[in-house]
């Protein structure tokens, strides 16, 4: 699958960029991903724990109804282990690092997960068909109304079954859930989203076109992606763009400014077909252009973000490799490849897989308006460092 969950973009999900450090300029305009946590004081002082209790209670019977859900239909939850040798591959996501010691002194770098992916890849690999997972994850340089530096990511995945069905899955799950929370309905900045009617589906060229009046297919002619063309059409919306931007830059910036806001507004939306360089771990579709990717939309906020998952090594290396290229020139730092994560996608059925932010699909069924109301214990504010 791919992360929430930028994951911009999870957008806490797979191949996301946090758009609040990628896009500075655009940031401050979205003024809902700015709003501060709704309580100063600790979330353990009574009076405070009180009020975010009815959220808190809600999600609990979210989880619940969740693994009732995937267990109906014969999946394993799984447990993968949260320190890996690499935390993702993904030009836009930070990691935390830590060190390992041994007990002969040996010193190793290791990484706190951004998803269980790479783990659970290596279980379908194993031979595990249907498994899903309800894994505490991490990103560095993401915190605000939508962002947790550590979050609960639902992952699930199903080995040889088309992406397709994890549209089925995400409805399916989204009706168990939020009437679980003992809602009808999901809210979130003054929008609302009836989880048990049939979503909207559109493409991404779709989208742009009717949010944007932008032609999206005329930029995706020819071998490469006209950078310049697109660079005209987000001017004409007033979007800022830099000589560094890629069209992928363009690409993400048009899309959270212009579109985003506009999907899963009175039902959930699906929105499909992204182009082949938004999706890092997905395969591509007959039209190469394109590649299996789709996320899942309610009331302006991405939800879910799912894959006809790549299982070409090689070609996974090279978009590892593109992509830390990329990192290291925005960053000025990269992080390792799994090695033994691409021998295990050598043996890798074909298989499709999702992952969701669970915390945010907490927030929207239970009405809450900061994902801290719906965090157990919020991640206290660091020490600075000297």
């Amino acid at each position: 699958m791919g992360s929430p969950v930028r994951p911009k973009k999870m957008r806490q999900g797979r191949n996301r960029k946090p758009f609040r450090t990628a896009f500075p300029a655009i940031w401050h305009q979205i003024a809902p991903m700015s709003t501060p946590a709704p309580e100063r004081s600790p979330w353990w002082q009574p009076h405070v724990h009180r009020d975010r209790r009815p959220f808190l209670i809600g999600r609990a019977r979210m989880v619940e109804a969740a693994r009732a859900f995937f267990s109906a239909q014969s999946f394993i939850e799984v447990d993968t282990a949260i320190l890996q040798v690499s935390p993702g591959n993904q030009a836009h996501i930070s990691a935390f690092a830590t060190s390992m010691l041994e007990d002969t002194g040996a010193e190793s770098r290791l990484y706190l997960h951004s998803t269980p992916e790479f783990a659970a890849k290596k279980l379908l690999a194993a031979g595990e068909g249907r498994i899903f997972s309800f894994a505490h994850v991490f990103r560095n340089r993401e915190r605000g109304r939508l962002h947790h530096p550590e979050f609960t990511m639902l992952e699930w995945y199903r080995a040889g079954e088309p992406y397709q069905r994890l549209i089925e899955d995400c409805m399916g799950l989204l009706a168990h859930t939020v009437a679980a929370a003992g809602s009808r309905d999901l809210r979130f900045g003054g929008h609302v989203a009836d989880p048990f009617e049939e979503p909207e589906i559109l493409t991404m060229a779709e989208a742009f076109d009717r949010y944007a009046s932008i032609d999206l297919l005329a930029t995706l002619k020819g071998s490469e992606p006209n950078r310049e063309a697109l660079a005209v059409d987000a001017r004409k919306h007033g979007i800022r763009t830099i000589v560094d931007d890629s069209w992928s830059d363009i690409f993400s910036k048009i899309l959270a400014a212009k579109i985003e806001p506009q999907l899963g507004h009175g039902r959930p939306a699906i929105l499909m077909d992204y182009p082949a360089s938004e999706a890092a771990l997905a395969k591509l579709q007959a039209d190469p252009r394109f590649a299996e990717r789709f996320e899942l939309y309610a009331c302006g906020v991405e939800l879910a973000n799912g894959f006809g998952e790549l299982t070409d090594p090689a070609l996974q290396r090279q978009r590892f490799e593109t992509e830390m290229e990329e990192r290291l020139r925005i960053y000025g730092e990269t992080y390792p490849i799994d090695e033994d994560f691409l021998q295990a996608l050598a043996i890798m059925p074909e298989a499709s897989g999702i992952a969701l932010g669970f915390d945010r699909l907490a927030m929207l069924a239970t009405g809450a308006s900061h994902i801290e109301q719906v965090v157990w214990t919020p991640v206290q504010q660091g020490t600075p460092r000297r």
